[in-house]
């Protein structure tokens, strides 16, 4: 982002004053957003521009204005704690960007970064499940939030279309109960998901977990967030095999702290949505538009690929036995030749 664009940008949140001194640098150019760290005098603080053109080597598209619902939900999460999020600073709507509070990687480690280092914490891991489960908890049944996060057509460009449905398209053997769930998802009216928790999205703050990144934020079915997160610790121990039990105990721990008061619905219902959602995912992970970039030899994706379809094929319905099943498929890996 450039410091012409900036600047006017800068001027119209009250960030700045024409004229006062202001640096940028760069922080992330991701596939959905360019995230810059801006100092204006003694303060820092990042601002974050969705795109509508996603980057990536295939054609994606979603609205820009989905950087309102991402303020929104930081908002509305901020006055559950103001912990939990970054501190919203400002607003530029014409410009679908945000100035939001830098929180250096010195005291907020981003927790995909700890965990690919060996630094696993069943305990932190519960309470990523701990608050997410109180995020969707004070959500569900709520017609006024339902209504402030009409936001169908963003999630399904940034999640049904680009994550399940292009997956289904690549595998047509698993494709009826792929594109089932996302029918399903998309008509879903139970709580409030924030569409992108995953390690890299969360940050280990002095006070526990810090969500970022929250642009695909949409009232839905708050059982795709939960796997979202537990997709990805599973892929952790394909890319770190060394890891893989202390993964696993993270697994057990978010779900398990989030199960515990789940209170909107009966556990059955939404841990089968849960598990097929985890399966799902653990293939739009590999074979989506926003491919992992962690997991990246073909031996590798062949092995999740498998996995996944063998989860779908049996309609599991509980995460202990999805958690199992991998578990061991792992540890028959790792016993092979060339593994």
């Amino acid at each position: 982002m450039c410091l012409n664009a900036l600047e006017p940008a800068l001027i119209s949140m009250g960030l700045m004053t024409p004229g006062q001194s202001i640096a940028a640098e760069t922080l992330a150019e991701g596939i959905s957003c360019d995230v810059t760290l801006v100092t204006v005098g003694a303060r820092r603080f990042c601002v974050k521009q969705a795109l509508a053109k996603m980057r990536g080597a295939v054609e994606w598209r979603a609205p820009a204005e989905r950087s309102h619902a991402e303020v929104a939900w930081m908002k509305l999460v901020g006055g559950l704690d103001p912990d939990w999020v970054p501190m919203v600073l400002g607003e530029d709507k014409p410009r679908h960007l945000f100035a939001m509070e830098y929180l250096p990687p010195e005291t907020h480690p981003v927790w995909k970064v700890q965990l690919a280092a060996g630094h696993t914490d069943p305990s932190f891991a519960a309470k990523v499940g701990a608050r997410l489960v109180r995020i969707h908890g004070e959500t569900a049944g709520r017609e006024d939030i339902a209504r402030d996060f009409r936001n169908g057509p963003q999630f399904q460009a940034l999640r049904v279309d680009a994550y399940l449905l292009y997956a289904a398209a690549k595998h047509t053997d698993v494709a009826p109960a792929i594109r089932s769930m996302a029918k399903n998802l998309a008509v879903a009216h139970i709580a409030l998901m924030q569409g992108s928790v995953s390690p890299e999205n969360i940050l280990c703050g002095p006070d526990g977990p810090v969500f970022l990144d929250a642009e695909a934020a949409s009232y839905g079915d708050p059982a795709f967030d939960l796997a979202f997160c537990l997709s990805h610790l599973l892929l952790k121990a394909v890319w770190y095999p060394s890891h893989s039990e202390a993964y696993a105990a993270c697994y057990r721990a978010l779900k398990d702290a989030y199960l515990a008061t789940a209170a909107w619905e009966g556990h059955a219902g939404l841990e089968r949505r849960t598990a097929g959602f985890v399966a799902a995912l653990l293939l739009a992970h590999i074979d989506g538009k926003a491919p992992i970039d962690y997991v990246s030899a073909e031996t590798d994706k062949v092995f999740v690929r498998a996995n996944a379809k063998a989860f779908l094929v049996s309609s599991l319905s509980h995460l202990d036995e999805l958690l199992e099943r991998w578990t061991e498929a792992l540890s028959d890996r790792q016993m092979l030749p060339d593994s």
